[in-house]
């Protein structure tokens, strides 16, 4: 950990935090929510130990990123936009992009919008959906997070109760679970949380320690905002793309698990194989047997060598 480097890049009058280790072909990593570019922390290690040179950036609203001044204007397109910025000011041309949860999104509309910066695309717990698919989950239950999520208001309110450390805890405790959350009716998805219920054994308390000091820098505004509350508006400028499909070699990783295969329509459509291919057609999926929706921290070793394996295939 001691070895991996830190420095702030400017994009687009935006300082984002880029945490980078060894050189070689460059390996983009991106986080979901509520993790960070720690969230990598092993990936990072193993991919410069292998030949690569791991990047690592916060989005911006993120941990130690900037915030940008109208954060409820925001949405998956200008993360995009965030990172090829990102590659342009670190003279990269192309990129082997791996993407995480909400990271996942980003990673497959930067090879949609973008073929030709990306040479390959790796996605963990999240398969490819066409931009506004995020919309559409009107039939999953009405107390899901990602619902309560998508009210103004409502998300910061719930998280805005408790602490940064607090909120990192509740919903690492929550969401490794193979449950979907499902708030009580009249009750908030914070509610769910039994303070008696331990980390997960994979989660110690130096990383809840390290993701909690971030997200008090950070708050919960911008969070919230991206993937949540835009999700529900136009998707602009990423509508024009939707019909399109990713050509790049793909991976998507998936532990068995992962609540996520639990949204309506998710498990079929992953499973299938067919469907999920007619966007992606040169995708590979691999199951994690007892993975959940953070395999890459539950699992690293494993998920490394099977991420190394496909990313040597690319060079």
């Amino acid at each position: 950990m001691d070895k991996i480097q830190h420095k702030q890049v400017n994009v687009g009058g935006l300082n984002l935090h880029v945490a980078e280790i060894g050189s070689g072909p460059a390996v983009l990593l991106l986080h979901g929510f509520p993790e960070i570019w720690y969230s990598w922390r092993y990936q990072m290690i193993a991919l410069a130990e292998a030949g690569f040179h791991a990047i690592a950036p916060d989005f911006r609203g993120y941990g130690l990123s900037d915030q940008p001044s109208e954060p409820e204007k925001a949405g998956f397109y200008d993360l995009v936009e965030d990172m090829v910025g990102l590659l342009d000011a670190l003279g990269i041309d192309k990129v082997l992009v791996v993407g995480k949860d909400f990271g996942a999104a980003i990673a497959y509309y930067l090879g949609l919008c973008h073929p030709d910066r990306v040479k390959g695309i790796v996605t963990l717990g999240i398969p490819y959906l066409k931009p506004g698919a995020l919309e559409k989950w009107d039939s999953a239950p009405k107390d899901l997070y990602f619902r309560h999520w998508q009210e103004p208001g409502r998300g910061l309110a719930d998280l805005g109760r408790f602490d940064a450390k607090t909120v990192v805890r509740n919903i690492y405790t929550l969401f490794s679970s193979s449950e979907l959350p499902v708030a009580e009716d009249g009750k908030e998805v914070m509610d769910l949380y039994d303070p008696s219920k331990p980390l997960p054994p994979w989660f110690t308390e130096d990383d809840l320690q390290m993701y909690s000091s971030l997200y008090e820098k950070s708050g919960f505004v911008f969070p919230m905002q991206v993937p949540y509350l835009c999700s529900k508006r136009d998707q602009g400028i990423l509508t024009l793309f939707s019909e399109r499909t990713i050509q790049a070699p793909s991976l998507l990783i998936m532990g068995t698990k992962d609540y996520f295969l639990k949204f309506p329509g998710v498990g079929y459509y992953v499973n299938s194989e067919m469907l999920l291919k007619s966007a992606v057609p040169n995708l590979e999926i691999n199951f994690f047997p007892e993975g959940s929706h953070f395999v890459q921290e539950q699992f690293p070793e494993e998920v490394n060598k099977l991420l190394l394996g496909f990313l040597n295939q690319l060079l």
